[in-house]
């Protein structure tokens, strides 16, 4: 390529994965590196969905991370201006903005056989990279349906990660597609100033109360004074769900006290017994997400919300029609549809060594080795790749652990000297994915009667991971040479001679 500039490391995404990418290479003394980001912001899905009522479903004290600890979060459940707001903190305590490159999308990677680097196409301009770290992350592109007649909609849509706040509900006749995790944050926060809201729900999820309050001023005293109490307390919400996984993976029948107390949270709140029944789900708890709201209920039981027990087939004009025939004006369409999980539209601008893209490699299924790296792609690796999900626990964790694996796998290959690259063997992809949905057959989202955003259109559940964070972590500690072929390039070779690298000194970063 010509007029690019070469660094060692691309990291491709500026939310949790691509800035904690980005600290942990600066800590291991690398500063040679760009955060390619397509907006004009870091923060991510953070960043990106901003509607009305939006909040994190994991404890704040568990949701960030272990090396950036935050002792004023103002609620024990914080919303999406608090958790950008930390990203931003991050970024700057961290001194990570000489290292952004704002709205540069990515348009396509190659990989060079004959250089051992990748090329990258972006949107201001190409770069290539040693190594490229792809932390775009699963919840980044939504995904609406293709439904008859949505073209010709008169209405406003628009999807819940891309909130129009210049348009106003206030009076307006609302149609809310789908009920996961987003959507039950919305109806109540829109649920008092629209005129009307139509819930269009094919499967009701499992909602449980979400313990929120604010956090005292006393509390976060305590934090700012004595970091060990903050430490402390993340500990017990990491321990506590830690003992929560084998009911998910291992004994899915343990769940049934779980469902018993969900129903008498909706029993609370739902008097009406025709409506309680279409909210009650035929299935495992756990089979899909286990959604955390006190708000849900009580707004989906106003007088101005309807909820239809079925998906939504077509669109007449203004009329919105369901499957089971219910018809519906509307003024708007919100979309809480979900993301592309299973095919991420980044996989098809990856072009790897054998000329294939990630996409078509993956057309099968996502597959990788322990959730990093994939066969046919050297010096390529995915933060929150295949298989590292959670269905009961903070994400943060499952990334801290791959950035253990980032800092390992940069060490190897400054180990290895010269221009090299480490190639996953196709051998080691197969047996780690073997072992994987082995053990994912014993669990409840595979056996729960259900049909979530967690399986691929083959079935299979390639986005979470089937054990516990701290098994992860361990499987993650470190790179297993013996699971990767080392390639060189040609000048390398001749020069097989010189002695290797060392690996560099790491920073202290403040």
């Amino acid at each position: 390529m010509t007029n690019h500039e070469h660094v060692r490391v691309a990291v491709i995404g500026s939310g949790f994965g691509g800035l904690g990418a980005a600290v942990r290479l600066r800590r291991e003394g690398i500063t040679d590196f760009v955060v390619l980001e397509r907006a004009d912001s870091v923060g991510g899905t953070w960043r990106d969905n901003s509607y009305p009522g939006c909040a994190c479903d994991v404890p704040s004290h568990l949701y960030s991370f272990s090396f950036a600890p935050n002792a004023d979060w103002p609620r024990t459940f914080s919303g999406q201006r608090h958790i950008r707001a930390y990203l931003e903190h991050v970024t700057d305590t961290f001194r990570l903005r000489p290292h952004l490159r704002l709205g540069h999308e990515v348009l396509m990677m190659r990989w060079d056989s004959a250089e051992l680097r990748w090329e990258i196409e972006t949107s201001r301009g190409n770069f290539t990279a040693d190594v490229v770290v792809s932390a775009t992350g699963p919840l980044s592109d939504p995904k609406i349906p293709e439904i008859p007649g949505l073209a010709d909609f008169p209405g406003k849509v628009f999807h819940s990660a891309r909130w129009d706040h210049d348009y106003d509900l206030t009076g307006k006749r609302v149609a809310m597609v789908g009920t996961g995790a987003s959507a039950i944050q919305i109806v109540p926060a829109i649920q008092p100033r629209v005129g009307s809201l139509t819930l269009f729900q094919r499967t009701p999820p499992w909602v449980m109360p979400r313990m929120d309050r604010a956090i005292t001023g006393p509390e976060r005293w305590l934090h700012r004074k004595l970091p060990v109490t903050g430490t402390l307390r993340r500990g017990l919400l990491w321990g506590i769900r830690e003992l929560q996984v084998s009911a998910f993976t291992k004994r899915p029948t343990e769940l049934g006290l779980v469902e018993s107390l969900a129903k008498a949270n909706m029993a609370k709140a739902i008097k009406d017994p025709v409506l309680r029944a279409k909210l009650t789900p035929s299935y495992r708890i756990g089979c899909k997400r286990i959604l955390l709201s006190s708000e849900y209920y009580p707004a989906v039981a106003q007088p101005n919300v309807d909820v239809v027990a079925s998906g939504l087939r077509e669109i007449r004009g203004s009329t919105l029609v369901a499957a089971d025939g219910t018809e519906t004006e509307a003024d708007a369409i919100v979309f809480g549809t979900g993301f592309h999980v299973t095919d991420m539209p980044i996989a098809e601008r990856v072009v790897g060594a054998e000329g294939r893209t990630l996409a078509e490699t993956w057309k099968d299924g996502m597959e990788s080795l322990r959730g990093a790296t994939a066969a046919g792609f050297p010096n390529w690796m995915t933060i929150i790749g295949p298989n590292t999900g959670l269905g009961n626990s903070s994400m943060i964790l499952m990334i801290e652990s791959q950035l253990n694996y980032l800092a390992d796998y940069m060490r190897q290959l400054d180990v290895l000297g010269g221009r090299a690259a480490l190639a996953a063997r196709p051998s080691a992809v197969g047996a780690w994915n073997r072992k994987v949905q082995s053990r994912m057959e014993r669990t409840v989202w595979k056996a729960g009667g259900c049909d979530s955003w967690y399986l691929d259109a083959n079935g299979r559940n390639t986005t979470l991971w089937p054990g516990t964070t701290g098994e992860f972590r361990r499987e993650t500690r470190q790179v297993d040479l013996a699971e990767y072929e080392v390639l060189r390039a040609p000048a390398a070779e001749e020069k097989a001679g010189a002695a290797p690298r060392t690996a560099k000194k790491k920073e202290t970063v403040k």
